[in-house]
C-alpha cells in the first residue's frame, strides 16, 4: 500500500523560544521568508504525500492560517501587480489537502500520532517533526519511504552523530552481521539518550518516520515513560515484537530547528545559499569582528 498521508506534531508549548512563543506558535517562526513548518510540508508533498495532517492545540491558529486561502491579501497583490508573490501565496494554500486534529492534553509524541488514528486509517503513514529540517537533493522523507515499499516495514531515519553527543538522541542497536556499509539498518534495539559509553552505535534518530498501521495498538497500550509522557520510541519498541522495524541513513543535511542556537544556523546557511541575500548577508559576516 503506497504511503499517503503525513502526521505534523505541532501541538508543543515551544518553550525554548519564550518569549516569543508565547503567543506565536514555534512552528510559525520564519527560515529566511517561510514558516519552520512550510519547509517540511514541502519536503512531504515533494515526496508524493497527498494528504497532511497537523496535530495542533490551542493558540495554533495561525498554522491553519497559514495554509488557508486568503482572499483580501490575494486580492491586494493582484491589484498591485505583484504577480509573483500572488503566485507564492497561492502556493501555499495550494500544497495539499490539509486536516487538523486538536491535541487536547499534552502528553508526548507517541499521543500526538495516536490522536490521528481515525484519520490515518489501516495504512502506512509518514511522521515528520517540522523542527528537524533537511535539505537535500531528495526529500528525506522520500527517502524513507522508497525503504518502506522495500521492506514493507516501518523506517526511522538516522544519521551518524559524534560518540560524545549520544545522549542528546535517541539511538539504535543494529542487527549482528550489520557492518554499516548499507544505508538500510534492521533495528534490534532503541536507547534514549544513552551516555556515550553505554550507546549501542552512533546513529542517531532524527524526526522523520514511516509506520505501519500497527502502531496505533502499540500506542494505545504503551504506559506513560519520560516526563509521563507516551513516547513514540516505546511504542516502536513493542512494534519490534511483532514486526520488523528497519533505519535508513536519509541523504541530505539536517538542521536542528527546536532550538535557539539550531534555529540561528538554519537562519545563515539558508540565508547564504540565496541568490538575492546571500552576497550581503556573506559581505556582513566577513565584517563582523568574530
Amino acid at each position: 500500500m503506497r504511503v499517503r498521508k503525513a502526521v505534523f506534531p505541532a501541538a508543543g508549548w515551544g518553550t525554548r523560544f519564550l518569549p516569543v512563543t508565547k503567543a506565536q506558535p514555534k512552528e510559525m517562526l520564519p527560515l529566511v521568508d517561510k514558516p519552520v513548518i512550510q519547509y517540511a510540508v514541502e519536503e512531504a508533498v515533494a515526496a508524493g504525500i497527498e494528504q497532511i495532517i497537523i496535530v495542533t492545540s490551542s493558540q495554533k491558529r495561525a498554522i491553519e492560517d497559514h495554509f488557508d486561502l486568503n482572499f483580501e491579501l490575494e486580492h491586494l497583490l493582484e491589484e498591485r501587480g505583484d504577480i509573483e508573490m500572488l503566485r507564492q501565496i497561492r502556493h501555499i494554500s495550494d500544497l495539499a489537502q490539509v486536516a487538523y486534529v486538536r491535541q487536547k492534553e499534552q502528553l508526548g509524541l507517541g499521543h500526538a500520532v495516536l490522536v490521528t488514528k481515525e484519520l490515518v486509517g489501516h495504512e502506512p503513514f509518514a511522521v515528520i517533526l517540522s523542527d528537524d529540517v533537511v535539505i537535500g537533493d531528495r526529500p528525506c522523507i522520500g527517502q524513507l519511504i522508497a525503504a518502506y515499499q522495500e521492506t514493507r516495514s516501518s523506517v526511522v531515519a538516522v544519521m551518524p552523530v559524534p560518540r560524545e553527543e549520544t545522549s542528546r538522541y535517541g539511538v539504535i542497536a543494529t542487527a549482528p552481521g550489520d557492518d554499516g556499509t548499507d544505508r538500510l539498518h534492521r533495528v534490534t534495539r532503541l536507547v534514549e539518550k544513552p551516555r556515550p559509553e553505554e550507546a549501542p552505535s552512533n546513529l542517531a534518530i532524527i524526526g522523520r518516520y514511516v509506520l505501519t498501521p500497527k502502531i496505533f495498538d502499540k500506542l494505545e497500550h504503551t504506559p506513560k515513560g519520560a516526563g509521563g509522557e507516551i513516547q513514540l520510541t516505546d511504542a516502536i519498541e513493542l512494534l519490534m515484537e511483532e514486526q520488523a522495524v528497519y533505519a535508513y541513513e536519509f541523504e541530505g543535511r539536517r538542521f536542528d530547528a527546536g532550538t535557539p542556537a539550531g534555529w540561528l544556523k538554519a537562519s545563515v546557511e539558508l540565508a547564504l545559499e540565496r541568490s538575492d541575500l546571500g552576497p550581503e548577508l556573506r559581505a556582513h559576516l566577513r565584517s563582523l569582528e568574530l
